[in-house]
């Protein structure tokens, strides 16, 4: 029998970190090749075309070399294969599935994953996560779901999932909807059907969106020259239910006039509110000033969402995609 293509790229982070000498810290240095050589299994699911495209740590990642990973992927799926794997460090891994989610225009499968332990340490998850993420990259039941994340036995969709913990191995979770699926004795197994989907296209321009967080007793300083430092959009990780002090209010309405705002909780779970809080800075006063609220959607992925917008001239539409998270 004729076995399925899958196309796995190995970008760097824990997955592919071990230490030089004894007491020095991890870094990556283990190529994708490498990594396949301790899942001979694998030979006996699919026939693997398996490249190293980097060995960066994942917060050296950036947008315009994830692109570049895209077009990568893009041609493995033209060339014939049914799903894609890619392994990557777990500090952005769940920015980079949601900006490859935005962007993944196929009925195959995409899948991110990583390893919380280094190659070199006992116990090390990245064999197996690289195994449950194949498993779900080859399985029919994958199709029509965009971007997945495989981590721990889990099935985390792209918009949803979130590295909640620093170190601890079971670090990614959904915090809202929980895990679209799980891998049960090999086997994938999905809780709900695939979500309806809106796939942005491909970006122009390299917009500069800012990243701000409300804190008690935060001065306006940064608010007051985010215009004047040429940024073309900005997210505020809001307090609660998307507020902020009534000084960042009104600051923050004359950005609005200039460039799109959206305000996201940085509680790390739960929506934005729309209509319960009047106060200022709450978020009916914001609203009223021009800013978008994120609903589910955390800072950082409203952060990229704004970014993929702009960069292909649709800003126009943020508050129907921000009505669709």
């Amino acid at each position: 029998m004729d076995l399925p293509k899958l196309a796995i790229a190995a970008l760097g982070g824990t997955v592919s970190m071990q230490a030089s000498h004894a007491g020095e810290g991890v870094i990556p240095t283990v190529s994708g090749e490498t990594l396949l050589q301790s899942l001979p299994e694998l030979s006996t699911l699919a026939r693997i075309n398996v490249e190293t495209l980097g060995l960066l740590p994942s917060a050296s990642l950036d947008f315009e070399f994830l692109l570049s990973v895209l077009h990568w992927a893009n041609e493995q799926i033209s060339q014939g294969a049914v799903g894609v794997v890619i392994t990557q460090g777990t500090d952005t891994l769940e920015e980079t599935a949601t900006f490859f989610d935005y962007l993944w225009n196929h009925n195959e499968p995409l899948v991110v994953t990583g390893a919380m332990r280094s190659a070199a340490q006992a116990g090390a998850d990245g064999p197996a996560n690289l195994l449950d993420a194949c498993r779900v990259a080859l399985a029919e039941n994958s199709r029509h779901r965009g971007v997945q994340v495989v981590m721990n036995g889990q099935i985390h969709a792209a918009n949803a999932v979130r590295k909640i913990d620093s170190l601890a191995l079971q670090a990614f979770a959904s915090p809202v909807s929980g895990p679209v699926g799980l891998l049960i004795e090999n086997t994938v197994r999905y809780l709900r059907p695939p979500a309806q989907r809106r796939v942005l296209p491909m970006p122009q321009r390299c917009a500069k969106v800012a990243l701000l967080e409300a804190s008690l007793s935060a001065d306006t300083l940064l608010l007051e020259n985010i215009v004047d430092l040429g940024y073309d959009g900005l997210v505020i990780a809001g307090f609660g239910a998307g507020h902020v002090s009534g000084q960042w209010a009104a600051v923050i309405e004359s950005i609005t006039q200039k460039i799109p705002v959206i305000v996201a909780t940085r509680t790390g779970s739960g929506s934005t509110a729309q209509c319960s809080y009047g106060f200022i800075g709450g978020e009916m006063d914001l609203i009223r000033k021009g800013a978008a609220m994120a609903g589910c959607l955390c800072p950082r992925k409203a952060r990229i969402l704004l970014w993929l917008l702009i960069g292909c001239q649709r800003q126009g539409d943020l508050a129907r995609y921000l009505k669709d998270e």
